[in-house]
């Protein structure tokens, strides 16, 4: 692995060896980090602190964001501004996802 490139295999590899966590950082720079997350039945998540990304990287779910439910699958992209809630519902087994963490605490300033 390297300092700027991570495979799915990598990412995999790594949070099986994290046993205790359903998620693992990859990359950190700055203000950005690039995480992998796999939930196991129920998705647990708080607000963050940073704007994020997550780029589902397999299976599906349905995604809560605010006051908005979306479905989702291997490739969609997802934004959610920082503080606000949101969380995976009804995913299936085999779910997981790239989260890309950015910028200063509180999010940038949205256009959304």
């Amino acid at each position: 692995m390297s300092k700027f490139s991570i495979s799915i295999n990598d990412a995999i590899d790594q949070l099986k060896k994290e046993t205790d966590k359903k998620f693992t950082v990859l990359i950190n720079n700055c203000t950005m980090s690039i995480e992998y997350y796999a939930p196991e039945k129920i998705d647990g998540q708080t607000p963050h602190l940073q704007d994020e990304i997550y780029v589902i990287a397999s299976g599906n779910s349905q995604f809560h964001r605010d006051e908005e439910t979306v479905e989702c699958q291997t490739g969609d992209v997802l934004f959610v501004p920082a503080g606000m809630e949101h969380r995976f519902v009804n995913f299936s087994e085999d779910f997981a996802t790239w989260v890309i963490f950015y910028g200063p605490h509180g999010g940038e300033k949205s256009s959304l």
